[in-house]
């Protein structure tokens, strides 16, 4: 046997090999498709993003605890921004102003004002 003919057996014999695997593989998604439908499928890749993304969120999390922290005070004290200035406006009597006003207000509004 010459070296080509060793060589067209040996490419003639990788290529069977290749579609055997290649049918297995086809039967398998075959099978899997037949078992659980696409919309099963679809479902577990989202499902298996959202997991993935939340592991990253968290490993950012525990590499970034000084800038997390910050952020989630910073959203705090915004959310809490009506009560901490109702808080500082009462220590410093500026309340006061605005309680005497709104009195006069009222008294105007029962007078006919």
């Amino acid at each position: 046997m010459s070296a080509s003919e060793r060589q067209l057996s040996e490419d003639r014999a990788m290529r069977d090999a290749a579609r055997r695997l290649f049918k297995a593989d086809l039967a398998l998604v075959r099978d899997d498709l037949a078992t659980r439908g696409p919309g099963a499928r679809a479902s577990d890749r989202i499902s298996d993003a959202a997991l993935d993304t939340f592991d990253e969120a968290v490993g950012f999390a525990a590499e970034n605890r000084g800038k997390v922290a910050g952020v989630l005070g910073l959203i705090a004290l915004w959310f809490l921004r009506g009560p901490i200035l109702d808080g500082l406006g009462a220590l410093t009597g500026a309340n006061d102003d605005d309680d005497a006003r709104d009195d006069r207000q009222d008294e105007d509004a029962r007078a006919g004002h």
